[in-house]
């Protein structure tokens, strides 16, 4: 399987922000998840925001799903597709958004692959390096519904 037939789970947020680190923790459990089940369609990435050169990168995929911390009021997570657009800033903590990163994948490299963004609810953003219990439970409702995706869009 190439990649082109893979999908890319991108983690992102501060861990050093407190919940802002829910993306990376995520891809840390799924990285786990991913070992123990010996499942090699599916590739990780962290990183503590989104850059333009993520386009490279993310043009490689039939798929990709974002993960990121949520400020907004929502339940414990939510998850939506994403579409491209080429408006850098949305409301969110970060400068570069996943839709503008898809509309740089279709622009530069004339791909664009199916997307998503699983944000997880967040409620404490102090400088520490320890999720809040909140956001833990946000984190494993989140992780159990990725997971059941995940499980319906591979090959066994």
């Amino acid at each position: 399987m190439d990649s082109g037939d893979k999908i890319l789970v991108y983690g992102y947020g501060n861990p050093g922000r407190q919940d802002d680190g829910l993306g990376s923790e995520l891809i840390r459990m799924l990285d786990s998840w991913l070992f123990d089940n010996n499942i090699d369609q599916v590739t990780t990435d962290t990183n503590y925001q989104l850059n333009i050169e993520d386009a490279a990168n993310i043009s490689n995929y039939k798929m990709v799903v974002f993960v990121d911390a949520s400020i907004e009021d929502i339940e414990q997570y939510t998850f939506t597709s994403v579409s491209p657009s080429d408006a850098r800033v949305e409301f969110s903590m970060h400068a570069v958004s996943p839709s503008f990163v898809i509309d740089l994948c279709q622009k530069l490299y004339q791909t664009s692959p199916e997307a998503w963004l699983l944000h997880i609810k967040g409620y404490e953003w102090d400088f520490k390096e320890e999720l809040s219990e909140n956001a833990k439970k946000s984190l494993e409702a989140a992780f159990s519904f990725l997971i059941g995706f995940l499980e319906s869009h591979l090959c066994f």
